[in-house]
């Protein structure tokens, strides 16, 4: 799975199938409580995270799973 296909999942649905993603999410400042629901693209934008080095770690975390 590439980074763009998770980044169109939901932030829960992500920690769903790799619930590695719970550290990578919380380093980034993304909610994954409230804010589950949203796509991690949109979630990022969001929350202010940098949304191209998030997508680069989501890439490499999926690619280890």
């Amino acid at each position: 799975m590439k980074a763009m296909d998770v980044a169109a999942m939901s932030v829960n649905e992500v920690i769903r199938r790799y619930p590695a993603a719970i550290a990578l999410f919380n380093r980034h400042g993304i909610d994954a409580c409230c804010g589950g629901a949203a796509p991690v693209k949109q979630a990022a934008e969001r929350d202010g995270a940098d949304v191209e080095a998030l997508l680069a770690e989501l890439e490499q975390l999926v690619r280890s799973a």
